[in-house]
């Protein structure tokens, strides 16, 4: 049972000597002591559990959302769960996502009960509203488009389709705090959305966090219920559910940091249009459209490259932390084997998966970094 160690030590000690990384998260930190003099007084007045800063949290994240209700929990994991809960998602339903996003948009889908049903994707990398019409069968429930690097996906099309067929949607909006489609925030398109905290999140903690937005004054309720073992107060339990709380520690980490959201969010804008602008004079590289009513967030920045895998390790040797988000779609993943899936099925996710390449873009990467990023994918294609 070795190979099920935990891996992430060793992740951690191998990228972090990269000059240029995607780990910033000691500079992000630097005034770590004014946020621990915060959680002292956490620690002071004892209330760990749904306390003061997670209602205060709460609040201002509703407000920047631009929804009614922000409802903290464990992990954005399990605001994709809870939501799907909430909405009655239950045995042999189904969900129509995705198959190029991160393992937990389908994990949520499968601990929830129902079956992920994939559409293919865009040369945007999100899920292509086109598709997800063919997909839909009398045991769909829902949609669950995500928002793969801070691009909102087309919810005008996925909220039609929605509404014509009678489907729930949930918005998987992990990678795309403050992003925006004609001036309406991610996150607020949707029955839920769905956002995470985990520490290489644009918005993070020191440790996991999520929080579920609605504008549903009911599916507020039920999920504060969901989130909290079902209490209505401390004696009376309405639903026996789950125990995903935002830690009263973390909601103080993440309002700390909610103040610089703004200069975060645009210091990546500002990083990828230099990216942008550089990297599609190079033939071998393609860079994916931007929309002028879109404002994309870049948690990641995904270029696609001609000898992805060989560009990858260049720039490891020159010191740029370059990974790729991810290799294996998840309809080829072995753990959705059980689902019927086959290579081919799924072509411009496929595709996407094997020349996909993404590049540091957080707030600490300089103007001398992205030169240096620049030169170097140059210097390999010559």
């Amino acid at each position: 049972m070795d190979s099920l160690k935990n891996f992430l030590p060793e992740q951690y000690d191998r990228t972090n000597v990269l000059p240029i990384n995607h780990n910033y998260l000691e500079q992000q930190f630097a005034d770590r002591d004014e946020i621990l003099a915060k959680i002292k007084e956490v620690v002071i007045r004892g209330d760990f559990t749904l306390g003061r800063a997670v209602d205060e949290f709460e609040r201002d994240y509703a407000r920047i959302t631009q929804t009614k209700h922000a409802i903290g929990v464990g992990s954005g994991t399990d605001a994709l769960f809870l939501s799907l809960k909430a909405l009655g998602i239950k045995e042999g339903d189904e969900v129509i996502t995705t198959p190029y996003t991160f393992y937990a948009t389908i994990g949520a889908i499968v601990t929830a009960g129902a079956r992920p049903v994939f559409a293919d994707v865009g040369q945007d990398y999100n899920i292509d509203p086109c598709k997800i019409e063919a997909a839909v069968t009398s045991r769909t429930k829902a949609i669950l488009p995500v928002h793969w690097s801070g691009k909102p996906c087309r919810m005008h099309e996925i909220n039609d389709i929605a509404k014509r067929r009678g489907l729930f949607v949930v918005e998987d909006a992990c990678h795309a705090i403050k992003a925006t489609l004609d001036g309406k925030s991610a996150g607020s398109f949707g029955d839920t959305g769905c956002f995470s905290m985990h520490p290489l999140k644009n918005l993070n903690v020191w440790g996991d966090g999520g929080v579920i937005t609605t504008n549903s004054d009911k599916l507020a309720a039920d999920l504060r219920l969901l989130r909290n073992h079902g209490l209505l107060n401390r004696d009376e339990c309405a639903v026996f559910a789950y125990n995903s709380r935002l830690d009263t520690v973390q909601a103080v980490v993440a309002h700390h940091l909610l103040k610089k959201i703004d200069h975060i969010t645009e210091s990546r804008i500002a990083n990828a249009s230099f990216f942008d602008k550089a990297l599609s004079e190079i033939p071998q590289i393609t860079v994916p459209q931007r929309d002028p009513n879109v404002r994309q967030v870049f948690h990641i920045y995904c270029i696609r490259a001609q000898r992805r895998d060989e560009l990858a390790q260049f720039l490891i040797s020159k010191g740029i932390d370059a990974k790729v988000h991810y290799p294996i779609p998840m309809h080829l993943q072995p753990a959705a084997k059980a689902y019927g899936y086959k290579k081919g099925g799924f072509p411009v996710a496929e595709a996407i998966t094997d020349s996909v390449l993404s590049l540091p873009v957080h707030e600490f990467v300089s103007a001398a970094d992205r030169e240096l990023v620049v030169e170097a994918v140059r210097e390999f294609y010559k």
